[in-house]
């Protein structure tokens, strides 16, 4: 079901309403058959996205609500977050930065509602990987990430005016002579080892990527 204007090929063109066969509706801009311009797309799962669209992808600047309470405002590219953008998770968590392919992925900050700890840093395909600092109630920690762990060099700073300095070790797994292992270890968490403690100083995971020969 359609109602709104029309081209003279009789292409839907200009501003419309549809019913689509799965139940779902849009109410904006069309352009030669297609949704191109501002609309608003109503899911009948209850999701619902308004913004851009280019040639019936969504594409420039819109908002999606999802069933779940969750939702994403920012860029699109082809029917993908890709850019800038902020989502709000259905737990209250949120992540404000870059996208590409649907993932976090860049520089951004995610901020936790349980614990109201922040990572700002780098993301690669949606996981903590490269320069960071994660950010607690009264301390931080500042470093690199890889694969969503702390690893290598890096430092806790205290709000009480001192800095622990020393680097996450990846401990090696220790294999166990049985057979009947079917599943894979667990990888085993990075150990942090101190080595000293210090006023507070303006070492950075960023530094040693200048020093870096």
């Amino acid at each position: 079901e359609y109602e709104g204007e029309r081209n003279s090929d009789g292409q839907r063109h200009g501003f419309g309403k549809a019913r689509l066969p799965n139940g779902d509706t849009y109410e904006g801009e069309y352009e030669c058959g297609l949704r191109s311009g501002n609309g608003t797309y109503r899911f009948k799962n209850g999701a619902l996205y308004t913004g851009n669209y280019l040639q019936n992808q969504k594409h420039g600047k819109g908002v999606f609500f999802y069933p779940d309470g969750s939702k994403y405002a920012g860029d699109w590219v082809h029917d993908q977050k890709q850019g800038y953008g902020e989502y709000l998770y259905a737990n209250g968590d949120t992540y404000t930065g870059e996208w590409a392919n649907n993932k976090r992925h860049g520089q951004g900050t995610y901020v936790y509602k349980d614990t109201g700890s922040k990572y700002i840093g780098c993301w690669v395909n949606g996981i903590q990987d490269g320069p960071a600092e994660l950010i607690h109630l009264n301390h931080r920690f500042k470093g690199r990430f890889l694969n969503g762990k702390p690893l290598g060099r890096g430092k806790f700073i205290f709000d009480i005016g001192c800095e622990q300095h020393g680097e996450y070790i990846q401990p090696v797994q220790e294999k166990v002579e049985d057979e009947d292992e079917e599943e894979p270890p667990l990888p085993l968490e990075p150990i942090w080892k101190a080595s000293e403690i210090t006023k507070l100083t303006t070492w950075s995971p960023y530094d040693e990527e200048l020093l870096a020969p």
